[in-house]
């Protein structure tokens, strides 16, 4: 029973109450039809029965009194045969069955068989001598008291339904005006837990909703600003970090750089200088150039080496190129945008990792044959798309690199995500492109 009661709308359970007090108006009457209509069918007919005791009481008299019984008997059947609902039967003929006639068929017959008539019919013995010759019968059409009962049921179902259905409409109007602007509150709170502040919910309907409306409306400004407070913090954040990363990348170059390529420079030397080409000085040579290498990658990691040299563009096309150079046998397609450059360092940076990550996750774990990467600026957002035709990973997520660059682009109020569909795993970022994120130089 309450499975089905939280089942049921507002509307439904104020309804429910009124439909049930109508359903028990007419179930009322229909008991008051069963219980008290064949008391009174027999209380309305019990004068009419009485006369007939008298008419048979009369005619015994008369035929006492009469030389000639049978004669009388007959003429005063006779005439019997004018009066309604009574009559003269002769012995040894069965009695006629008269049905109540329901005025013209006016009243349902579900409504008369409701009304539990009972046998009203009655008897009483015409006797001659010993020997019983006949009787008068009192059979009674209750047609009238059919149709007068009627009329009374329909006086009271109209006078206690009618205002009941009055009622049930009242209630379903003023349930939709009420529902209505709860039903804006519901859809104002969705839209700010998926993140939009910005559309007020109207004040509409009775005091107590306009007021929970209002304070919606609060706490929505209050989300707005602390929204905006959190992606500015985090945007400081990221800003520092690349800050720091191009710092200790600077070091590195200007500090490590030469040292490495020295140490490579001397163990060169000592290599040729070597009578043994294999030896130990060849070890150094190939240490020296390994050093080399990995401090190269985590220069490249820290900071783009040549994002300020070469732009936005320039520096995409040539993580490409290096692409191919690490899997030849992956078919690249790109759509680098030219007007890429214009955008500010901490969106360029952004842009730049977003892509590189992607593009190392299709090299390391993919196993595709086809990667299409594009970066373009559509109207006030930018785009990035990185799709690759390699098997789907058994549970799609972002992998730790990933995550991170998510962070990132939250942080610039912008969107990351990963789907499969038509056999194509695709990366897909969105970033918003205000004014302050065009270099004006």
């Amino acid at each position: 029973m309450r499975k089905i009661w939280n089942a049921l709308s507002f509307r439904q359970r104020l309804l429910l109450p009124i439909a049930a007090m109508i359903v028990s108006a007419l179930m009322s009457g229909r008991v008051a039809l069963l219980v008290f209509s064949p008391d009174q069918f027999e209380y309305e007919s019990e004068q009419e029965a009485g006369s007939a005791r008298a008419v048979a009481d009369a005619l015994n008299a008369a035929r006492k009194a009469s030389r000639n019984p049978e004669e009388t008997l007959d003429a005063f059947g006779t005439n019997l045969g004018n009066v309604e609902a009574v009559g003269y039967l002769p012995a040894g003929k069965a009695a006629p069955t008269r049905a109540a006639r329901s005025q013209g068929g006016r009243v349902p017959a579900w409504f008369v068989s409701n009304l539990a008539m009972p046998d009203l019919a009655k008897s009483y013995p015409v006797e001659i001598g010993a020997a019983t010759v006949g009787a008068i019968v009192f059979s009674p059409d209750l047609s009238a008291d059919i149709w007068e009962k009627w009329m009374g049921f329909l006086a009271i179902v109209s006078t206690g339904s009618l205002p009941m259905l009055f009622a049930a409409f009242g209630t379903h109007l003023v349930a939709g005006r009420t529902i209505r602007p709860m039903e804006m509150l519901g859809a104002g709170l969705t839209r700010m837990r998926e993140g939009d502040y910005d559309a007020a919910i109207p004040l509409t309907g009775p005091p107590e909703i306009r007021e929970f409306c209002r304070e919606a409306n609060r706490l929505a400004a209050t989300f707005k600003q602390l929204s905006l407070d959190n992606r500015n913090l985090l945007r400081k954040l990221v800003s520092l970090q690349d800050e720091e990363r191009r710092r200790i990348a600077r070091e590195l170059h200007d500090e490590m750089g030469p040292l490495l390529f020295a140490v490579r420079a001397n163990a060169t030397a000592l290599s040729e200088n070597a009578s043994d080409s294999s030896g130990p000085s060849q070890g150094l040579v190939e240490a020296a150039e390994a050093l080399q290498q990995a401090n190269k990658r985590i220069l490249q990691g820290l900071s783009p080496l040549y994002l300020d040299e070469l732009g936005l563009s320039g520096s995409l096309d040539a993580l490409l190129r290096d692409a191919r150079k690490q899997a030849p046998s992956l078919r690249i397609r790109s759509n680098i945008g030219r007007d890429l450059d214009a955008l500010d360092s901490l969106l360029s940076q952004t842009t730049y990792r977003v892509t590189q990550e992607s593009v190392t996750n299709v090299l390391r774990h993919a196993n595709a044959s086809h990667m299409q990467v594009s970066a373009l600026i559509d109207g006030e957002n930018l785009r990035i798309e990185v799709t690759d035709d390699g098997p789907s990973l058994p549970d799609l997520k972002f992998g730790r690199g990933l995550t991170g660059m998510s962070e990132r682009v939250r942080a610039l109020d912008g969107k990351l995500e990963l789907s499969r569909e038509n056999g194509r795993t695709t990366v897909c970022c969105s970033l918003p492109i205000h004014p302050a994120t065009l270099d004006r130089s």
